[in-house]
């Protein structure tokens, strides 16, 4: 795993030139990267969200576009359409942009459903079916939305079975005084995205992906993540828990990270950095628990507390 590590490096510390003080986070999208799944991301206005995904894209020389989602916008303005060639006298197709590598979702939630619901044949079967022809996506295959949390007027919360589809959530949050300071002194003649060069090429981007896979999980490890899901399924202040597509990726997503870090086995530490980036958006919180203002990143928290780590299977006492 040193190999995936050494790239991953490389990888993150690119982005950071453009992303000051967030290595944590550009560490997480990179996990679901690894994992080909895809990243929400909710925070305010002006954080970087945007730079995040060009970032990534430009380091692993990946096909970039972006959608910028409002209430007018159609699902064909999304996956593409047949449009009719007089030349020809036949239908031909024109792509949308979500036919690239990395596709950026900007403010995902100002569109209506039926847009929003465009996306979910693309992120889960990684094709696209218009006029009942199939078109697949490219490999690999990204999609990074954002969602501004404080403004609601003019938006549409995302339903369910979306918010599903992504593997992981993050919020970026305010720089640091230092950090900021930084971050203006970079900028002063020159954006540091427009200096970002490729760091990765997608061949080998496809190897690592390869090898995360093979990443050892000990049953010790694998019934501590089902605990973990079961656990929000049965609290008192959730109306609908984590999904098994929750245990899938916490379980993918751990193995990345044990990846990232050099090893070739999964610890119970790697399950507990990314749990609330995988599992709390899952979370449907009650209607009395969301006026005690109980958000689903404590419940997972309060979980991650009450549910303790058993010993590997071979370390247990015999009954």
């Amino acid at each position: 795993m040193k190999n995936v590590q050494e790239s991953a490096e490389r990888v993150v510390a690119n982005v950071e030139r453009v992303i000051v003080g967030k290595h944590a986070e550009v560490r997480t999208a990179l996990v679901a990267l690894l994992c080909e799944g895809h990243i929400l991301i909710e925070d305010v206005p002006g954080v970087g969200k945007t730079m995040l995904a060009k970032a990534l894209s430009r380091s692993i020389g990946c096909t970039f576009r972006r959608i910028q989602f409002t209430p007018d916008l159609l699902p064909s303005d999304v996956t593409g359409l047949s449009i009719f060639n007089q030349k020809v006298q036949e239908f031909e197709f024109r792509p949308g942009p979500i036919m690239a590598q990395v596709v950026l979702a900007d403010e995902i939630n100002r569109a209506t459903p039926k847009t929003q619901s465009a996306l979910l044949e693309c992120m889960e079967e990684r094709q696209a079916t218009i006029d009942g022809v199939s078109y697949a996506m490219p490999s690999p295959f990204l999609v990074i939305a954002t969602q501004n949390p404080i403004e609601y007027e003019g938006t549409f919360a995302l339903p369910e079975a979306q918010l599903d589809r992504f593997m992981l959530r993050l919020r970026l949050g305010y720089p640091k005084p230092m950090e900021e300071l930084v971050i203006l002194d970079e900028q002063k003649r020159l954006h540091p995205i427009d200096s970002i060069a490729q760091v990765l090429g997608v061949e080998e981007l496809r190897l690592m992906q390869t090898a995360v896979k093979e990443v050892y999980v000990d049953q010790a490890v694998a019934e501590y993540i089902v605990r973990l899901v079961t656990a929000t399924r049965e609290h008192p202040d959730v109306y609908l828990g984590a999904s098994p597509r929750g245990s899938i990726n916490l379980y993918r997503a751990s193995q990345a990270l044990a990846a990232l870090d050099g090893r070739d086995y999964v610890i119970p530490d790697d399950v507990k950095t990314l749990a609330v980036a995988v599992l709390a958006h899952r979370l449907i919180v009650k209607s009395q628990a969301s006026l005690r203002e109980i958000d689903p990143d404590a419940i997972v928290r309060e979980v991650l507390a009450g549910v303790p780590v058993l010993e590997p299977a071979a370390a247990r006492p015999s009954a």
